[in-house]
């Protein structure tokens, strides 16, 4: 029985005595049933506040665990090979710029047979060279402007 029930007992039995109400102690024993109803249905609504902060508590738990599981994943993910690991003893300088120049080696496909060629910058900047298994000629563009190949 809840206490709001409990409550609506009390003021059904008063009720049902019929206490007369003009005598002293009988108005006391009223505002004392309609103050524990009034504090009855009070407390009810704090419990039904509180199991509704309280589910939502739950589910924002639930989300930041969702969002933290994410991050995390994220994290290890950063934590693979996704770049090379150097030891001290490496030459390699990160901020070293490599200049590829003539020793680039671009690889060009045939269009008509397929065969892959590997042709240096020297070769390209020629503007074209047979394809060695069909004889297509192989035509190449360069962009002075660019600086760069359009392939």
């Amino acid at each position: 029985m809840t206490l709001a029930e409990k409550a609506a007992y009390l003021k059904g039995l008063m009720d049902g005595i019929k206490l007369d109400t003009e005598k002293d102690e009988n108005r006391l024993l009223k505002a004392v049933v309609d103050l524990l109803q009034d504090m009855a249905v009070s407390i009810d609504d704090l419990e039904d506040n509180a199991i509704a902060v309280s589910d939502e508590l739950d589910e924002i738990e639930e989300n930041l665990d969702a969002i933290d599981e994410y991050l995390m994943d994220e994290d290890d993910d950063d934590d693979d090979d996704d770049y090379m690991d150097y030891d001290d003893d490496d030459d390699f300088d990160l901020g070293d710029d490599y200049d590829y120049g003539e020793d680039a080696v671009y690889e060009v496909t045939c269009p008509k047979c397929g065969e892959v060629h590997q042709f240096t910058e020297k070769d390209l900047l020629e503007g074209s060279k047979p394809c060695s298994k069909c004889g297509e000629l192989l035509e190449f563009e360069f962009d002075e402007d660019d600086g760069e190949m359009p392939f």
